[in-house]
């Protein structure tokens, strides 16, 4: 019995890996949008739309969300999400969408960029 435990501790201790499957490095970036992005499409009151569903999504079409004039006009013309746009808008919002009310997140890399626009675009 102790035997076991002892194999089993020295496996324990010596794993470079964790036990459970880590989080993707995009819902990690996400965590620092989620003070005004929700992936619950049922969540309201937040200072921006969800992002649930949002690969080939219009632009500005999240249901019950008062959209600037500026993703109106995008809604409009049939823009869409995809991973090209994602990634110029949230590198600069106002390029891809100007005047739509978002603030470039700031410190944000091209690898998180990356990461978070295949994390959005796969929920």
């Amino acid at each position: 019995m102790r035997t076991g435990f002892a194999a089993l501790l020295v496996l324990a201790l010596t794993r470079t890996e964790p036990l459970q499957a880590q989080e993707p490095a995009g819902a990690i970036v996400f965590k620092t949008c989620q003070s005004c992005h929700s992936l619950d499409p049922a969540k309201a009151g937040t200072a921006g739309p969800h992002l649930a569903g949002l690969k080939g999504r219009l632009l500005g079409s999240a249901e019950g969300f008062d959209y600037s004039p500026a993703f109106r006009a995008a809604k409009a013309q049939g823009l869409s999400w995809d991973d090209e746009k994602l990634k110029a808008y949230l590198s600069d919002p106002d390029a891809l969408v100007p005047g739509g009310w978002m603030s470039p997140p700031a410190g944000l890399s091209g690898a998180d960029r990356a990461a978070v626009a295949d994390y959005l675009l796969s929920r």
